[in-house]
């Protein structure tokens, strides 16, 4: 289990509880990794109190508030288990629904993400935003979900270890999840009104969201090839740029026409330039990306598996039923 927890020191305690509840007795064993985002309203002293005295439980305190993102990153990369559930701090998902979740994975499945159907929240700052959003998502990433914004999600360990997370993209892990090629599947679980403290979202979160949603497009598009977009881009500008060069040229030395006035010769100059220019980041884009995979031996693929006799394994496999 992954937690995010910022300022919930009211709800930690009930959390924990609720958590060891549903998950008691089962098999295998589990573990509880809450992530202090900086919190400062006592959020710390109490994880670190529950810690020494909950066997299952592991407190990450981090220096200060980074956001959700990096939160949830640090909970990842402490995180041993052969499946990793996160979930928000604050009570609303329901930790009963957590084996739903991991039984679902168990069918073959990379990433079950929880979808909210009857959310308590209020319907202008959160659900309206949201509604936009998933649209948006689902339409740029051509990953179909009802609720990105669930905390509630279930990862295979394999499926983690291979995303690198940074700005808001902690929402995109579905879309991020089926760019390494992830079988993805979603299930309906219970929301409830929060009620302890306060909300930390708001509509001031969905210019960040925006602008790693063009993120999210451009790696699934260009992730490894940014010479296509770039290249394209800077050759129908070059094309643009030479096409105006050369009506001007007619008019010049066949009309005898003046044209060191004309808003054409800007126009066509400033093409050419912007035609090389987004030419060459095409090319240093194939560069860095290249440096990229090579320096960190990462491919540019992923292997679900490897089946046949006398198969030896090779890096990560899945260690859940297939």
């Amino acid at each position: 289990m992954v937690v995010p927890i910022y300022n919930e020191v009211e709800s930690l305690p009930h959390l924990i509880e609720a958590i060891g509840l549903s998950l008691r007795g089962t098999q295998p064993s589990y573990e509880i990794i809450c992530v202090d985002d900086g919190s400062t309203d006592g959020s710390t002293a109490l994880l670190t109190q529950l810690a020494e005295k909950t066997p299952n439980l592991k407190g990450i305190l981090l220096r200060r508030n980074y956001g959700q993102t990096p939160a949830m990153a640090a909970g990842f990369k402490y995180a041993r288990g052969q499946v990793i559930v996160s979930l928000d701090g604050d009570l609303q998902n329901d930790p009963a629904d957590i084996p739903l979740l991991v039984n679902k994975l168990a069918e073959g499945y990379d990433l079950v993400s929880g979808w909210r159907q009857n959310r308590q929240d209020a319907a202008l700052t959160r659900l309206l935003p949201s509604q936009i959003a998933n649209f948006l998502i689902g339409k740029v990433t051509g990953v179909k979900l009802h609720d990105y914004g669930c905390s509630l999600k279930a990862y295979r360990e394999e499926l983690v270890a291979d995303m690198n997370l940074y700005g808001e993209l902690h929402r995109f892990l579905p879309a991020l999840a089926f760019i390494e090629g992830a079988r993805i599947a979603e299930l309906p679980v219970r929301h409830q009104a929060r009620r302890y403290g306060r909300s930390k979202y708001g509509l001031g979160r969905t210019f960040r969201v925006l602008m790693d949603l063009l993120t999210i497009w451009f790696m699934k598009k260009f992730l490894t090839r940014p010479m296509h977009i770039f290249g394209s881009m800077g050759l129908l500008s070059l094309l643009l740029g030479v096409v105006l060069g050369a009506y001007l040229t007619v008019l010049k030395l066949a009309l005898g026409q003046e044209i060191g006035g004309r808003p054409l010769l800007i126009l066509a100059v400033v093409l050419l330039v912007t035609g090389v220019q987004l030419f060459c980041f095409g090319l240093l884009g194939e560069l860095l990306m290249r440096t990229y995979h090579e320096s960190q031996d990462r491919p540019i693929y992923r292997v679900r598996a490897v089946v046949g006799q006398n198969v030896t394994s090779v890096g990560r496999a899945s260690r859940l039923p297939a």
